[in-house]
């Protein structure tokens, strides 16, 4: 049950990540834009109380994704892989679509921020069952061999996905005035989701059901209640505890701590100029990259428990004396304007991504190695959504409170440090070996 031609993967592989990607560059074009919506959506009198509310709609697609893991989840075990994955694209595409044509509130009145908040429960259902659901689609494609390397490069779409909003939004920023922006220029990301959906929606048409799921079709092995049978089976809820604890809400933490808080920590806490920080921001990511492929490939040498676990305990360790150092080298640089103070910033970044990588370069491979075939997609999904959506959602608040607590903008993540370190404790003690498993069972 093995795809032996590798054009056939790789046509399976460019099908699945660009879905994701998709979904990725779908969801973070709405974060990237919150300032926009806020006086377009949510007019008051006191602009902070409308931001709010704009983050709190882009919060509330976060909250609604475990609802959707567990929705299109169990219909990915009851009648397919494939069907919820044109389902999911669909979705999330309409939805995004559909918020570039939105009448503002000086337009529309009430029912402006109404139709927004409705979109982006859309978009949050719909992610929830992609992103998950396109990793077991894609390893049960891979095969037994080579899994981690083949389905490591899913991983790489939420970082393109946030590189091509980011980088689609300074474009206009730059070619259009504010006002122009603000009155047209921000509807464009999501008029430009026409495409890509109808590029990936034609991708994944052609696709066929994973042959796994194919085999449990023919032999009447399908489960007809997925998440009951799940719930009840006490080794399934071990595995699944361990990915939602381990290895989803790991990745989610280090996400935040890698990719979102160092932009945010070196411009406001260091003072760097927002160009320099974007600079980094973008080399970080640059080099996450690779080292996300290579985590994937050593775990297919070593095993995926020891590249998980040692990405989990070198994000515990490095965390805090990595922000110190990145505010030491930043103030340095401030003050002499030294070259090699940005290069060993650069350095301290590249550390933490690696930390990254070693937790998310093994992790679509391991979503559908840690359970059986008839209860896979919903064992898979709904405990990697509640880590993104509750741990990884509510990560940037729950440090923003403990620095603003502590009066330090390094104290807050304590929380992160102690989480990666239970979670490495855990995943050393607890957590299979699996890359030699026979995803057919």
């Amino acid at each position: 049950m093995q795809i032996q031609n590798s054009h056939s993967y790789r046509k399976v592989a460019i099908a699945a990540c660009f879905g994701t990607f998709l979904e990725w560059y779908d969801f973070l074009t709405f974060a990237t834009l919150a300032v926009i919506f806020a006086p377009l959506f949510f007019p008051s009198t006191d602009p902070n109380t409308a931001l709010l509310a704009s983050l709190a709609t882009f919060g509330v697609g976060m909250v609604v994704r475990p609802i959707g893991a567990a929705l299109f989840g169990s219909m990915g075990d009851r009648i397919g892989r494939k069907p919820v994955f044109m389902i999911t694209i669909a979705l999330m595409g309409v939805a995004t679509v559909s918020v570039g044509f939105l009448p503002t509130y000086a337009q529309a009145g009430i029912w402006a921020p109404i139709l927004l908040v409705s979109l982006r429960l859309l978009q949050g259902l719909s992610a929830g069952g992609e992103i998950g659901g396109s990793a077991v689609y894609l390893t049960e494609h891979a095969g037994n061999e080579r899994r981690g390397f083949k389905t490591s490069f899913l991983q790489l779409m939420g970082p393109l996905g946030i590189l091509f909003s980011t980088l689609q939004i300074a474009l206009l920023r730059n070619y259009l005035t504010p006002e122009e922006f603000q009155a047209w220029g921000w509807r464009v990301p999501f008029w430009v989701s026409i495409v890509l959906l109808m590029i990936a929606f034609k991708a994944r048409i052609a696709l066929e059901e994973t042959p796994i799921f194919l085999e449990l079709i023919k032999n009447n092995q399908n489960a007809t209640n997925p998440l009951v049978t799940n719930f009840r089976d006490p080794h399934t809820r071990k595995r699944m505890f361990l990915l939602f604890f381990c290895i989803s809400s790991g990745g989610a933490v280090l996400f935040f701590c890698v990719q979102v808080y160092t932009a945010i920590f070196l411009k406001t806490s260091v003072k760097l100029a927002p160009a320099t920080v974007d600079q980094l921001s973008l080399y970080a990511t640059l080099c996450l990259l690779p080292l996300t492929v290579f985590a994937g490939w050593l775990s297919d040498k070593v095993g995926r428990k020891p590249v998980v676990v040692s990405g989990l305990l070198l994000g515990a360790f490095i965390i805090l004396p990595t922000f110190h150092a990145l505010q030491y080298f930043g103030s340095q640089y401030l003050e002499l304007s030294h070259q090699e103070n940005i290069l060993s910033i650069g350095l301290l970044l590249t550390c933490l991504s690696l930390a990254l990588a070693l937790v998310v370069g093994p992790q679509t491979a391991l979503l559908a190695e840690l359970f059986p075939a008839r209860s896979r997609n919903s064992a898979a999904t709904l405990p990697h959504n509640l880590a993104a959506g509750w741990i990884g959602g509510l990560l940037p608040l729950i440090v923003t409170w403990l620095n603003q607590k502590w009066g330090n903008d390094i104290a807050g993540l304590w929380y992160p440090t102690i989480f990666l370190g239970s979670a490495a404790i855990l995943a050393l003690l607890y957590l299979p070996e699996t890359k030699k498993i026979d995803l057919s069972v």
